[in-house]
């Protein structure tokens, strides 16, 4: 009983430089991976200068270009005051570029389709924000503290059976 103990003994410090350099093998991968996450990543720009994204709110979509330019923002073919007559939705569309420091730096070419005004404004909005990270990736940090990037998934509860609306029930009746 006594000799096994010693062959077990005998046998770690063997597989321990082994462990070791795995340990060390495996260290060098974590900092080679933390390394690149602290890498800021490259700009996606194509031929024509452009960066492309898509942004989505409620039941819009919005197809978003971005460029640089004078500041002239068309959404379906039409200018900004145009399209959204609001003054709240233009300023929506604005923060982006207020937010990153870049405001009249970018032109922004965008086709939405899909629900009311306020979601298309909101998924312009939000393409706009991912088609400047493509455009400048330095921007990530200053959009996502602003939550820019963040898709706002709310919408609209669908109806249910034996329901009136999505939650109203029928108007009770006793007789």
């Amino acid at each position: 009983m006594a000799d096994e103990n010693q062959i077990e003994t005998a046998s770690a410090p063997a597989d321990q430089p082994e462990g070791m350099a795995a340990l060390e093998a495996l260290k060098d991968n974590d900092a080679g991976s933390a390394t690149d996450s602290n890498v800021v990543a490259e700009p996606q720009i194509d031929d024509h200068g452009r960066s492309y994204a898509t942004g989505r709110r409620k039941e819009s979509s919005a197809r978003v270009w971005v460029k640089r330019g004078t500041g002239r923002i068309n959404v379906n073919g039409k200018d900004i005051t145009e399209y959204f007559a609001r003054p709240v939705l233009q300023m929506m569309l604005a923060q982006p570029f207020e937010t990153a420091a870049r405001t009249g730096e970018f032109d922004v070419i965008a086709t939405v389709k899909g629900g009311g005004l306020s979601g298309q404004a909101g998924a312009v909005r939000h393409g706009i924000s991912h088609a400047l990270i493509r455009f400048e990736p330095s921007l990530r940090p200053v959009l996502k503290a602003g939550g820019f990037l963040t898709r706002d998934s709310r919408v609209v509860e669908r109806k249910k059976y034996g329901r009136a609306k999505a939650r109203r029930s029928f108007q009770f009746s006793k007789r």
